[in-house]
């Protein structure tokens, strides 16, 4: 299998696949956030620097056809000034004329930036239909675009000569541009040094952890959170639930919850859980005390309770101090740690003292030499809202995708080259 570091790429086109789905202003329609495009730098400056050139591809939000506010055209000024004001050539249809063009003429040390795959319907290979579509209509449309689909993800793979997927937080989808295109580059298809960074530091939770090993589970719901659960009751030494999550399991031990968040057709999965996880050794730790709100509101009022004593009409929104000095011990005495899930609701300042603490923990941990994997948008958004990405070991990129890594599935983006 080639790789980004031993390709050579000079006087090559290489189409590398980018996950620019950057969080744009809804009115100025410019970039919020620039950390996906800074991401890809190294695989792109590591093709220029070969003397090759680069295609870039990317979706944007979930378009139905062509919409403005879809567009990557925000995306080239932030590019361009993150290169040191180069040059960013842009093609406004990836299957037009202007795609052909531009790449058949793109010399050494450029870059083009294609628009937006998912304008086409088979980028994603899902018809696109109107509500009134009858089964029959559905099922013929379903042959229809995978076969245009094929004529979509060729034309693509002819602008270039390889292919690198760098979009770690597509891998799990099974789209044009993410698993049919490398068919077309055999023995010229790899990953960008993002992706590759992101399933090196997946592997060394999932195969090299060292011990004790401490997964945190944080979220809304049990039922998101099942499977990677599951997966890693055989590996991990300490289980720490937080977030909404907490009262299906307190709940299902008979506590009082009040109006908490719960999932009532989980009851018997949290207690099942459990069990397994005292089958294996597992330690779980449950927030011992919460900080409760009588409304859904940033000026609720709030006070403190045990756990499993939530007053009726009162819902739990975060875990209070005894719960914060156990999570963080066993936190700070951890070799690796996996952190994916809120403790509460975070966004609200009145309810992100737990999640802001566990994320410092995660921090000392680290600093005393433990490896830490932060997944899942709520978990980055608290270390990065508490400047502390440089503090762990690794921020990764793909929540679902690094979900379903986790739990044990096979990406197609990353099967499509791994083989």
């Amino acid at each position: 299998m080639a790789t980004i570091q031993n390709y050579n790429f000079a006087g090559k086109k290489a189409i590398i696949r980018v996950d620019f789905n950057v969080p744009l202003n809804k009115q100025t329609f410019e970039v919020t956030d620039d950390t996906r495009i800074r991401g890809t730098l190294p695989t792109i400056n590591k093709i220029l620097k070969d003397g090759g050139s680069v295609i870039l591809m990317s979706h944007l939000g979930r378009p139905s056809g062509v919409e403005a506010k879809y567009s990557l055209k925000p995306v080239i000024s932030v590019l361009s000034k993150l290169m040191g004001g180069k040059e960013i050539k842009f093609a406004d249809d990836c299957m037009g004329e202007s795609a052909k063009t531009l790449s058949a003429n793109l010399k050494p040390g450029e870059i083009l930036l294609l628009e937006n795959l998912r304008y086409y319907e088979e980028e994603e290979g899902k018809p696109r239909l109107p509500e009134t579509a009858t089964e029959e209509e559905k099922k013929i449309a379903k042959v229809l675009v995978k076969e245009k689909q094929k004529a979509f993800t060729k034309q693509l793979a002819s602008y270039a000569d390889c292919y690198v997927n760098d979009a770690f937080g597509t891998a799990h989808r099974a789209h044009a541009s993410t698993a049919l295109i490398a068919q077309y580059f055999p023995g010229n298809s790899m990953f960008g040094f993002l992706i590759e960074s992101e399933l090196n530091a997946m592997d060394i939770v999932l195969k090299k952890a060292e011990k004790p090993f401490t997964a945190i589970m944080g979220g809304a719901k049990v039922s998101d959170k099942i499977l990677i659960i599951e997966n890693l009751l055989d590996r991990v030494d300490n289980l720490i639930i937080g977030g909404g999550m907490t009262y299906t399991f307190i709940k299902a031990q008979g506590g009082k919850i009040g109006k908490s968040l719960c999932e009532e057709d989980k009851l018997d999965l949290a207690l099942e859980l459990l069990k397994k996880a005292k089958e294996k050794n597992v330690k779980v730790y449950l927030p011992v005390d919460a900080v409760n709100a009588d409304a859904f509101d940033a000026n609720a009022n709030i006070q403190t309770t045990k756990i499993d004593q939530t007053p009726d009409g009162w819902m739990g929104l975060d875990i209070a101090d005894e719960s914060i000095a156990i999570f963080s011990k066993v936190i700070e005495n951890s070799k690796t740690i996996l952190w994916n899930g809120p403790m509460g609701v975070f966004e609200m300042d009145k309810f992100s003292k737990g999640t802001t603490a566990i994320a410092h923990a995660i921090a000392k941990a680290t600093e005393k030499g433990a490896f830490s994997l932060i997944g899942g948008g709520d978990s980055v958004a608290a270390i990065n809202k508490n400047k502390l990405a440089d503090k762990v070991s690794y921020v990764s990129t793909g929540g679902g995708a690094m979900l379903e890594y986790m739990e044990g599935k096979e990406l197609p983006g990353i099967k499509s080259i791994r083989g």
